[in-house]
């Protein structure tokens, strides 16, 4: 576990995220992160949750339909 501080940056407060740990996330500058409200507290990751919803929304489409699809790709 790592303790992490929060520092002003202008206007705002901010935090530093060493670089280990943007290494384990595979993000870097520029990168988009998402705060999500889970069970057990906050969660900061990567992938955006609308599109892993949206995604399994469409795998069940395609699961369901799926005859449909493959006369289609012909």
């Amino acid at each position: 576990m790592k303790s992490l501080k929060l520092n002003r940056i202008g206007n705002s407060v901010g935090l530093v995220l060493p670089k280990d740990i943007l290494a384990r996330m595979r993000v870097a500058e520029g990168d988009t992160l998402y705060l999500t409200e889970s069970p057990d507290g906050y969660r900061l990751t990567p992938f955006d949750p609308e599109f892993a919803e949206q995604m399994e929304a469409a795998e069940a489409v395609m699961r369901r339909r799926r005859d449909a699809l493959r006369e289609l790709a012909k």
